[in-house]
């Protein structure tokens, strides 16, 4: 296990060698992982394991195709899940009343504390991975995909395998930026302005502005990467898809 400057120097990977991971130990750091914090000990998480090629396949389409999902070892799904617990409820003479607004907010944070832990330890034993931000967007596919049921909806979804390159450290905004004390100071424009020079000022960013024909990084977030008609068009997706598996949000 490598541990030394693991925090400040850690970098996501997006290629991957050959080279399958032992089941003993994908299994003993899910395990470890399910150690994480949890609400009121409940666990309200899956984890769905992906290694099949043509499951891998069937799933590409709804990460838009990024070439990580193929080269992977192993595509791990992770899942907002209270079928489970409900059922044992249930069978227990139990009511349980978890349908709500509540209710989906534990087990999302569940399964983000569970995902993030096992990143954290894949990692620290010499595996790359990756976080695919398409999960919500295309839940409803890769749900049918991976046959979940009532109660189960997937949340996000991480891609494992040992290493093909080394991968870019990512560029942080200052932690002056992000911690307050005692009360939250709020930002003004100079604030602003110091907060995301060094950001700004990158290579990588100039690059994105001129290759999108825009005017700032900002533009770059607001009319390309993230617009405001697809935002909404896939918080409607994921919403109604959330109300079909039994959540009332």
């Amino acid at each position: 296990m490598i541990t030394k400057d693991y925090f400040s120097n850690r970098r996501t990977i997006r290629q991957y060698t050959n080279k399958k991971i032992n089941q003993q130990l994908l299994n003993d750091l899910l395990m470890a992982a399910s150690q994480a914090p949890t609400t009121g000990n409940m666990q309200l998480y899956s984890v769905v394991i992906t290694e099949d090629e043509e499951m891998k396949k069937r799933l590409a389409p709804t990460h838009f195709n990024q070439p990580s999902v193929m080269s992977a070892a192993a595509v791990l799904t992770f899942c907002a899940d209270f079928n489970r617990f409900v059922k044992w409820c249930e069978a227990r003479n139990a009511k349980p009343g978890y349908d709500n607004f509540q209710a989906w907010v534990w087990a999302v944070e569940d399964t983000m504390i569970f995902a993030q832990q096992f990143v954290t330890l894949a990692e620290m034993h010499g595996l790359g991975t990756c976080y695919l931000g398409t999960t919500t967007y295309n839940a409803p596919q890769i749900s049918e995909i991976l046959e979940l049921p009532d109660r189960v909806v997937p949340i996000a979804t991480v891609t494992v395998g040992y290493p093909a390159v080394e991968g870019q450290l990512s560029d942080r905004l200052p932690i002056e930026a992000i911690v307050h004390h005692e009360k939250y100071v709020d930002y003004d424009s100079e604030r602003i302005n110091q907060i995301y020079a060094e950001k700004e000022a990158l290579p990588e960013s100039d690059k994105f502005i001129k290759e999108n024909g825009k005017e700032t990084l900002a533009q770059v977030f607001t009319d390309v990467r993230y617009k405001q008609a697809d935002n909404e068009y896939f918080s409607k997706v994921f919403a109604d898809f959330i109300r079909e598996k039994g959540f009332e949000i």
